[in-house]
């Protein structure tokens, strides 16, 4: 029996994730990138947690984190995927760069997101209740772009402010369940190719090893070598993430438990409404990093 790892995107983090993690290195390495002495505190202002360019750096800095602190109690994953800027954390605990790495890496993402965003204003809405043709008339008619497929009737779309709005008002009049994700950028939309090509610049620049893990990119499709990884983390900027092809390809490890490593409990909620048989539970579920291991060794050596 075996595990699977998930590593969560921004849009969830809060002052009280990860309630279990300590202060290490990565963690005051990742304070001191934000130019803070207190992560928890600093996410109390609102403003700043939704900062583009904070959400990235932190999210990916105490994923790297908590997976460190986890790693040497439990086993080696049997499949590692992120969500996202999640893959930077997945793509170091899956060996193809060091965690430094990723950490740099995710600043220098949202710098390039965050400058292509200024001449392209944008967000992200989610969408579910409403799949098929209904989801496409509403994009043709509303001009938006399906940033993340999660299911067969859950999306989430990009696009500029004002179509997220209309996209809102008609989905909703029509049933649907809409979200606005507190994300400043389109991320995942052809809105950021221009982020995506400034970022595959700064990628030809890092060292890649060959994946150690099985590790499946955001297109849905398996990462092999150094060429994949770096094609596929740029690739992601302004491609749709197909998050519902990640999971199948995850479930069909016959892994028997999922562990998400971030904030929230979103990935794990996907994965169960899809996956009954296989339970996913997320770190900010637990009280202590032991409770963790507990957990996913129970269930992977069972």
């Amino acid at each position: 029996m075996s595990f699977a790892l998930l590593f969560s995107g921004q849009g969830t983090q809060h002052a009280a994730m990860l309630p279990w993690l300590a202060d290490d290195d990565l963690v005051r390495a990742t304070c001191a990138r934000l130019g803070v002495t207190d992560w928890r505190a600093a996410l109390a202002d609102p403003a700043w947690a939704q900062r583009n360019d904070v959400a990235q750096t932190l999210l990916t800095g105490l994923s790297l984190a908590a997976w460190q602190q986890l790693a040497p109690h439990v086993g080696v994953p049997a499949a590692v995927a992120g969500y996202s800027v999640g893959e930077l954390p997945a793509f170091s605990a899956a060996g193809v760069f060091e965690a430094e790495t990723a950490a740099a890496l995710a600043t220098a993402r949202a710098a390039a997101m965050d400058r292509c965003a200024k001449h392209a204003p944008g967000g992200l809405l989610a969408v579910s209740g409403l799949g098929g043709q209904r989801l496409e008339r509403l994009m043709a008619d509303t001009g938006l772009a399906i940033a993340i497929r999660s299911g067969v009737d859950s999306s989430i779309l990009g696009g500029p402010h004002a179509s997220l709005d209309q996209a809102e008002r008609i989905a909703t009049l029509a049933g649907a369940q809409c979200t606005r994700l507190r994300v400043n950028v389109a991320s995942h939309t052809p809105w950021m190719r221009e982020a995506a090509q400034d970022f595959s610049h700064t990628l030809a620049t890092v060292h890649f090893d060959p994946p150690r893990a099985l590790l499946f990119g955001s297109a849905g499709d398996r990462i092999r070598d150094a060429a994949s990884a770096r094609v596929g983390l740029s690739a992601q900027i302004d491609h749709t993430v197909r998050w519902d092809a990640v999971m199948d390809h995850v479930a069909a490890r016959q892994v028997a438990c999922v562990l998400e490593v971030g904030p929230g409990q979103a990935l794990a909620h996907m994965w169960n409404q899809r996956f009954q048989a296989i339970p996913a539970r997320a770190c900010d579920d637990f009280r202590s990093a032991a409770a963790v291991a507990t957990w996913v060794n129970g269930l992977a050596d069972g």
